[in-house]
């Protein structure tokens, strides 16, 4: 079965770089920007990273939260984390578990060489817990402002109309 707008996404507890277990229902009232991607320190890694960091106050004043989620361990995250100072959460899957459940953990080919990996992957996910969006093969250089323009105008204002 794939996943698809309009589908309740699938709940996960996974723990972030500090150990703390983050779930997605803590996020209920509230859209979730959930990126996965394959490796921390990596250049296009980093760079999707950034890029949701430069714009974190923005997602956050729209009323929505962004995590990260990659198959790194919490150490490797904690060192990501403090290096390019990202201040949302990134969390630990180290078994690929909620990966596999978003689809986005699978046969990966690199140079001419298969494995098994994340792929680049974004979904957006609704306050009632729903897929609004479904970003699969993002550019990293520009996909967190991509997503902010597709997702801005229909973010509450400060006022709470929308």
């Amino acid at each position: 079965m794939s996943l698809e707008v309009g589908d309740v996404a699938p709940e996960f507890a996974l723990p972030d770089g500090e150990g703390k277990l983050v779930r997605l229902t803590d996020f209920r009232g509230q859209r979730v920007v959930l990126y996965f991607y394959p490796r921390d320190n990596t250049p296009g890694c980093t760079k999707e990273a950034c890029g949701f960091r430069d714009r974190y106050a923005e997602y956050l004043a729209s009323g929505a939260i962004v995590l990260g989620i990659s198959t790194d361990n919490a150490k490797s995250h904690t060192k990501f984390a403090q290096k390019f100072d990202l201040p949302f959460p990134l969390l630990c899957d180290e078994d690929a578990q909620v990966a596999t459940a978003y689809e986005s953990y699978g046969l990966k080919k690199f140079m001419g060489k298969e494995y098994m990996g994340v792929s680049r992957n974004t979904f957006v996910i609704g306050a009632d817990g729903r897929i609004e969006k479904i970003y699969r093969k993002v550019k990293p250089e520009v996909h967190a402002a991509e997503v902010h323009a597709d997702f801005a105008p229909l973010l509450p204002t400060e006022s709470g109309a929308v």
